[in-house]
């Protein structure tokens, strides 16, 4: 076998077929470069136990422990017996399941220790690891197992059913061993300047080190490529789009903008004027604005929005805003309209001379309604323009498109973004305007966003109602969801509204993304789930339907309408709102629910954004544990919107202790979204740095940290600046041209020039 001298070179040939199967079927490493960057996910010291702690429901694990008891009893529906193997860290408890291997007592004796890996289940509310594979640190064991154990570190690899970290630990060292180092692709002044480690020495200590200063050597300089890879990619996708100007649109006197604001009945917030400011300099420019606007639930970003393409129609141009959701573009279209008054009724009797028109554009809209809307958006009629992806069609034209407004961006794939800012002529890009009511951190604006400029609202308008939020673990304390819905009847009687959020639609919608299923792109942020046969009655519908460790399916909009009607909200006028509903029936469900003519909506998420009915005070969220950190807190924005406070219920069977749970006990603890990002950043998987959600790609991104190496990204952001002007191709760099191919493939180079 020869030496290994390129981390392109493929694994079969080192490793042998059933090796380099296993390791490209269960984790998609297929070359030497793959295998040598899944790095340890932590390391477990000489004779330590691993943290039981966090551990989370569907992870697949690798546990360093010992053996506490052992017991056996029979199962009580079928013949045979389960063998309960109890291990502990010293601090928390985990149980081992292993059904009809009995003989398996007499080598898991108490005070063994050894490796134990698996996927997490929960059982009656208990984490366990049904079937582990298990290797023990004493006795008859695999020789390089031991060797590795005696080591100052044992690495701990993120791993795969049928394929335990130790599996992956040996394929590491058979690389290693015959490894012909390559030359390193970060010139010496860099290093140097630095003070990184070389990229041999980085890859061996990061999979073998002798002790914590290898590690933290290795990690250092890991990351540094990571981000200089990143901040290379963008410095040469704003390079490029420098040449690309925008037109101007210049702020007019007596113009609409002025007779808007001169009828708005509130003062603007200091927070609004000031970035109203920004945005109308940057408006009157000939660079493109790239502008990201965020701001909590009901901090009046749309007002902003509004102001910002007034500015544009009095320029003689159009401005275009993008929903994720159809319920949201006709809700966004309907509240702009009311704002405007007969500002917004151009060319009709009773409008201003000033006056414009508010055109909404969907997919699944009636044939003569959008044949006029596509007429006055080519027209120029149409100052301003609402839509979902149908915005970005190849059919529809704009007379002069001199503004973008892209609503919740996170729900958005960029692809489609790209597509709107092409669409101001063939030489020129218009002004681009971002919000997001989810906060992003400095070092995600700075790694995700390119050269986006960053404007943050954090005032909320006077007559927000305080929100409290409360979990309700169903598995620990069922008579928690009787009194759930007992708290939905009692607003309801006292003449409010609720709604019951749940992650999936029903009916056959098998393993449908819910975002996906209600939105009109490609982006989505609830997580995937199989499709639910169904529970019993109300309380069975939140209640675990494991057997055995096996995961009950996610909770569905038309199931669990159906068993509230029939159970504990029966009586109750309940509604059905999600996105497989055609247009005209969401708009009308909609109407229905503002018009306080139902009681309670049952949807998906749906309602997350942009939804404002203020009678609505009450809020469950079923299945809770299956929503991120930013959803929970989108989703809970839309009670409290009134004068009566509101109320959040996080339903959940996730056991305490877990991640989950402890998500969702943060989630409790604080409205702040500012904080609420900055807690979703630590929580999230390194491998979604650059927004999986928003490409559907899986980020090559593995070791660098949003959240503690904003001083490694500022570093590389700046150098990449440096290098990329004086040598915009890299082709006097070729080192750092092959890192970024390794690291940010043409996908994600794609990606990142689009966004």
């Amino acid at each position: 076998m020869g030496a290994v001298t390129a981390l392109d070179d493929p694994l079969e040939p080192v490793l042998g077929a059933k090796s380099a199967t296993a390791l490209e079927s269960a984790l998609g490493l297929s070359t030497v470069g793959d295998l040598l960057r899944h790095y340890p996910r932590r390391y477990a010291e000489r004779g330590e136990l691993t943290d039981i702690a966090g551990l989370e429901v569907d992870e697949h694990v690798t546990v360093l422990a010992k053996v506490q008891r052992v017991s056996k009893r029979r199962m009580r529906n079928r013949p045979g017996s389960i063998l309960e193997v109890r291990i502990t860290d010293g601090k928390h408890d985990l149980t081992c399941a292993f059904f009809n291997q009995a003989w398996r007592e007499r080598e898991l004796l108490p005070e063994r220790r050894g490796l134990f890996a698996g996927k997490v289940t929960a059982f009656r509310g208990q984490l366990q690891l049904s079937h582990p594979e298990y290797q023990l640190l004493e006795g008859d064991v695999d020789q390089a197992v031991v060797e590795e154990f005696a080591a100052a570190l044992l690495p701990v690899y993120p791993s795969a059913q049928g394929l335990p970290s130790w599996s992956i630990a040996r394929c590491v060292r058979q690389v290693l061993d015959i490894w012909d180092e390559p030359s390193d692709p970060l010139p010496d002044e860099l290093r140097q300047r630095f003070s990184l480690a070389g990229l041999p020495d980085a890859l061996r200590w990061i999979h073998r080190p002798d002790g914590w200063p290898a590690v933290q050597a290795a990690r250092q300089r890991l990351k540094w490529d990571e981000a200089l890879a990143v901040q290379l990619t963008l410095a040469q996708r704003r390079k490029l789009s420098g040449a690309r100007p925008a037109r101007p649109n210049p702020r007019r006197a007596g113009g609409i903008l002025d007779a808007f604001d001169q009828r708005l009945p509130f003062a603007l917030t200091d927070g609004q004027r000031a970035v109203g400011e920004d945005i109308a300099a940057e408006l009157a420019g000939e660079h493109p604005m790239n502008r990201l606007l965020q701001g909590e639930v009901g901090s009046g970003k749309t007002v902003v929005a509004l102001r910002a393409m007034l500015q544009v129609v009095d320029a003689g141009r159009q401005a275009a805003m993008l929903a994720p959701t159809e319920v949201l573009a006709a809700q966004h279209a309907r509240s702009l309209r009311e704002m405007l008054g007969d500002l917004a009724q151009g060319g009709e009797l009773g409008g201003s001379e000033l006056a414009t028109r508010v055109a909404l554009l969907t997919g699944s809209m009636p044939a003569a309604q959008r044949k006029q809307a596509l007429l006055d958006v080519a027209s120029g009629a149409a100052g301003i323009v609402v839509g979902t992806h149908a915005l970005i069609q190849d059919r529809v034209s704009f007379a002069e498109l001199g503004l973008v407004v892209v609503d919740e961006q996170h729900r958005f794939g960029v692809e489609q973004r790209d597509a709107l800012r092409t669409r101001a002529g063939e030489d020129v890009s218009p002004h681009v305007l971002v919000m997001t009511a989810t906060p992003i951190p400095r070092t995600v604006a700075m790694t995700v966003y390119g050269d986006l400029e960053v404007s943050a609202l954090r005032e909320m308008p006077a007559g927000r109602s305080p929100i409290s939020t409360s979990v309700v673990p169903v598995a620990e304390k069922p008579a928690w969801l009787d009194r759930a819905w007992q708290r939905i009847r009692e607003e309801v009687a006292a003449g409010h509204q609720a709604y019951v959020v749940c992650p999936r639609i029903g009916d056959d919608d098998s393993d449908v993304d819910v975002a996906d299923a209600d939105t009109d792109d490609t982006a989505g942020s609830a997580r995937r789930g199989k499709s639910a046969k169904g529970a019993k009655s109300g309380k069975k519908a939140a209640k675990s339907s494991e057997s055995d460790g096996d995961r009950r399916p996610p909770l569905a909009v038309t199931e669990v309408a159906a068993l509230l009607a029939e159970g504990p909200l029966a009586g109750l006028r309940i509604g059905v709102l999600h996105g497989r509903l055609p247009a005209d029936d969401k708009d009308a469900v909609m109407r229905a629910f503002a018009a306080g003519e139902v009681d309670v909506l049952v949807a998906t998420t749906v309602v997350e954004v942009g939804v404002n009915v203020p009678n609505a005070t009450v809020m469950a969220i079923m299945d809770a544990e299956r929503f991120g950190v930013s959803q929970l807190h989108q989703l809970r924005g839309r009670v409290g919107r009134g004068s009566a406070p509101g109320l959040c219920l996080l339903v959940s069977e996730a056991p305490a202790g877990t991640a989950s749970r402890e998500r969702l006990d943060a989630v409790a603890s604080t409205l702040d979204g500012f904080e609420l990002a900055r807690l979703d950043l630590e929580l999230r998987r390194e491998g979604d740095i650059l927004g999986e959600a928003q490409s559907g790609r899986k980020s090559g991104l593995k070791m660098l940290s949003l959240l503690r190496d904003e001083d490694v990204i500022a570093e590389a952001r700046q150098t990449a600046q440096q290098v990329v002007e004086s040598d915009p191709e890299l082709t006097r760099h070729q080192g750092l041209a092959a890192m970024v191919a390794e690291l940010v493939d043409e996908d994600r180079a794609e990606y990142l020039e689009k966004t």
